[in-house]
C-alpha cells in the first residue's frame, strides 16, 4: 500500500511514520512521498534527512480553503505516485470536493481531540480552554463535512488541571505519534485482503 503524506507544519507525525516504516511496523505500507503546501516547512525537512521523495504543493491562496484549480495540481503532480492512501497530518488547508471524489475513500486526516468534540482549528487549546478532563485525538476518513468523517480510531490522554496549553500539546502528540503509525500499519493489511 503506497502512503503519501501531506502536511504544513514540522512534521513530527510524519517522521513518526517514517521511523515506524524504518523499524518494520507500518505492515504492508511504504511511504512513497511527503509533500506540503508549505515551501520552507519542517515536513520538507525531514523528509530531506530520511531521503524520502518531497515535493512542495503550490497553492495561490491563503484563504483556510484550498481552491479546485490547486487541488487538481495536486491531484496532477500526486497521481505521478499512485497513492493508495492520503495521510494528512497536520495539514493546514481544508481540501475542496474535487479532491476528495478523487481519492474516494482514501484519505485519512488526524485531529487533535476526541471528535465530535472540538472540531476545526486550534482544538487542543478550546478543549484546554473547556477544561475537559480527557481529550486526545482522532483519525478519520475526509469527508466533505469538516472533521466529520467516518472515525477510524482514536486515543484519549487525561488532561490535569495544572496542566498548562504546552503540556496538553505534548501530551496528545506523543498519542498522536503512536496511533497514526499503528492506523496505517492496520490499514495496510485490510487493504491487501481487499487486493485479493
Amino acid at each position: 500500500m503506497k502512503i503519501a503524506i501531506i502536511g504544513s507544519g514540522k512534521g513530527s507525525n510524519a517522521k513518526a511514520i517514517i521511523e515506524a516504516e524504518k523499524n518494520g511496523l507500518l505492515g504492508m505500507a511504504q511511504i512513497v512521498g511527503i509533500f506540503s503546501d508549505i515551501e520552507k516547512s519542517g515536513i520538507l525537512d525531514i523528509a530531506n534527512e530520511y531521503s524520502v521523495n518531497c515535493k512542495w504543493l503550490e497553492c495561490n491562496s491563503d484563504s483556510a480553503r484550498l481552491n479546485n484549480e490547486d487541488a487538481l495540481k495536486w491531484i496532477k503532480i500526486l497521481d505521478d505516485y499512485s497513492p493508495d492512501l492520503i495521510v494528512l497530518a497536520g495539514l493546514m488547508k481544508i481540501v475542496p470536493k474535487v479532491f476528495i471524489d478523487h481519492y474516494d475513500g482514501r484519505i485519512i486526516n488526524l485531529h487533535p481531540s476526541l471528535l465530535p468534540s472540538f472540531k476545526g482549528i486550534n482544538a487542543i487549546q478550546q478543549a484546554h480552554e473547556y477544561g475537559v478532563k480527557i481529550s486526545g485525538c482522532t483519525i478519520h476518513w475526509v469527508s466533505e463535512d469538516l472533521d466529520a468523517g467516518k472515525i477510524i480510531a482514536q486515543a484519549p490522554v487525561r488532561l490535569m488541571p495544572s496542566d498548562s496549553l504546552d503540556a496538553c500539546v505534548q501530551k496528545i502528540r506523543g498519542a498522536e505519534h503512536t496511533l497514526l503509525p499503528m492506523t496505517v500499519a492496520n490499514l495496510s493489511f485490510e487493504f491487501k485482503d481487499m487486493q485479493h
